[in-house]
């Protein structure tokens, strides 16, 4: 005796097969009012199968790469601030800087779209299944920070040694502890030519020894970021001002 459609159903999400499931009803209706046959209805199924598979690797994906938001360079307005640096920012958009495994510096005052732009590239990165991992500088620092607590470290720096593309935002925004010098500088060294990193700061490199606190580590490692790397400087008028004066308009 031949299943029924809601067996079928519970038999497909026994095997897994989840988009199969969620379908079957809608596919079985257009065979037998003959919008299609059984072949272009199944080959539709397993369509909706793989469909369903690949949203949900997306999904995890962007879970994994600790991503807040997703950005995207095409709702930019770039009119508004002529400054920036659109054209470098378009060509690191076509991602050949990860498989080339250089860096990118993305350096100017706050408020001009650079996190932005850094989360844009790493929304790009994730779509195109590429690894990320996604921290803002504080946050790497306070992680590193408890896995040496815990013993973990080995295992965390392996997991961003790992990823195809890191990004490290809002560098010096926040006042860093002592030894957050040497804990950037091993995460980054550790990727040198071997991955793809983005960094994202409002302070320019000349500040960077100081602010980090050890010249002698710093030094290196802005000359090996800068070895294979794109410095990108951000220019101009604030987004932040812009949006402030909406509001103070709107509200008048």
């Amino acid at each position: 005796m031949p299943m029924s459609i809601p067996e079928l159903e519970a038999a497909l999400r026994r095997l897994r097969l989840s988009g199969m499931s969620a379908t079957l009803e809608a596919r079985a209706l257009q065979v037998a009012n003959h919008e299609m046959d059984f072949i272009e209805a199944f080959a539709l199924l397993v369509q909706d199968e793989l469909d369903r598979r690949r949203s949900r690797l997306l999904e995890r994906r962007y879970t994994l790469s600790g991503l807040p938001e997703r950005k995207d360079l095409s709702s930019f307005d770039w009119g508004y601030n002529p400054r920036l640096p659109r054209r470098e920012l378009l060509e690191l958009a076509t991602l050949k800087f990860i498989d080339a495994r250089e860096d990118a510096l993305l350096v100017g005052p706050p408020g001009l779209g650079k996190s932005h732009c850094a989360k844009a590239l790493a929304t790009l990165a994730v779509n195109r299944g590429y690894k990320v991992v996604y921290r803002e500088a504080h946050q790497l620092i306070e992680e590193l920070a408890y896995a040496r607590e815990l013993g973990e470290l080995r295992r965390l720096r392996e997991q961003l040694r790992g990823a195809e593309l890191l990004v490290i935002d809002d560098l010096f925004l926040r006042k860093l502890p002592a030894n957050a010098g040497e804990e950037l500088t091993e995460v980054l060294m550790s990727r040198y030519e071997k991955a793809s990193s983005v960094v994202v700061s409002n302070r320019v490199l000349e500040d960077w020894p100081k602010l980090l606190g050890d010249a002698v580590l710093v030094t290196p490692l802005l000359d090996r970021l800068m070895h294979h790397g794109h410095l990108l400087k951000f220019e101009g008028k604030s987004w932040r001002l812009k949006e402030a004066a909406a509001r103070i308009a709107k509200g008048a």
